[in-house]
């Protein structure tokens, strides 16, 4: 299929953990609007509108109704990925905003970590009632503040290559799933910055930082 284009950042819903005031933070950012398929449900709920409905329509409760209010809607229906990435393979925006993506289900929190792996050249991040998650970049460089909590957990084999302003530095560190994670660390100064051998750490902080993740993935280097 030829994938949806859109100019402005993509709010991804998804039928998870969620509520109006997350939903508002990342539409007051990312503006469009897709529905991961029973994340229309939400929307459905409070009266908000959609651009697009994406998944395989297992869960969307009233698909003719999104048409009818002028939405796209894409019934995809292979079974080898998850609703998230049939999203993400079937749009394209400068960055992307996940709600309701995290939480309820854990299953489903592992599959949007799944997702960012699978599309390392898309900028994503996803929003949790605490957290902002988001695949670091090879080189990542961000504006936080002395003390904020900064995670790096290894979604496949990556080595720490260099960093600067952690209070744990990762440099020469090999982490991978069930040898060595980075969790918990935090920041020693007001700039963090780390580099990685490829792209495989998804990187965690405080939601507060919403801006300063979405500035450190827009000026982020290959």
């Amino acid at each position: 299929m030829t994938p949806l284009r859109f100019a402005e950042g993509v709010t991804l819903v998804g039928g998870g953990a969620l509520d109006r005031e997350t939903l508002a933070l990342a539409k007051a950012r990312a503006p469009v609007v897709v529905a991961a398929d029973g994340g229309a449900n939400w929307l459905s709920a409070w009266g908000e509108p959609a651009s697009a409905v994406i998944g395989d329509m297992d869960s969307v409760e009233d698909a003719d109704g999104w048409r009818a209010r002028g939405a796209r809607v894409e019934r995809i229906a292979e079974q080898e990925t998850t609703d998230l990435e049939k999203c993400l393979y079937a749009t394209e925006a400068p960055f992307y905003l996940g709600v309701g993506l995290m939480g309820r289900r854990f299953d489903h929190t592992l599959g949007a970590l799944h997702a960012l792996l699978r599309q390392p050249a898309k900028r994503i991040v996803l929003i949790g009632e605490e957290d902002v998650v988001f695949l670091a970049p090879p080189v990542w460089r961000a504006r936080l503040e002395a003390g904020a909590r900064v995670s790096f957990f290894p979604l496949r084999p990556v080595t720490g290559v260099a960093s600067e302003g952690l209070v744990w530095p990762i440099d020469a560190i090999a982490f991978a799933p069930g040898v060595r994670i980075g969790t918990s660390n935090a920041a020693a100064d007001e700039t963090v910055a780390a580099r990685f051998d490829d792209f495989g750490m998804a990187a965690t902080v405080e939601r507060r930082f919403l801006d300063a993740v979405l500035d450190s993935l827009t000026t982020a280097e290959a």
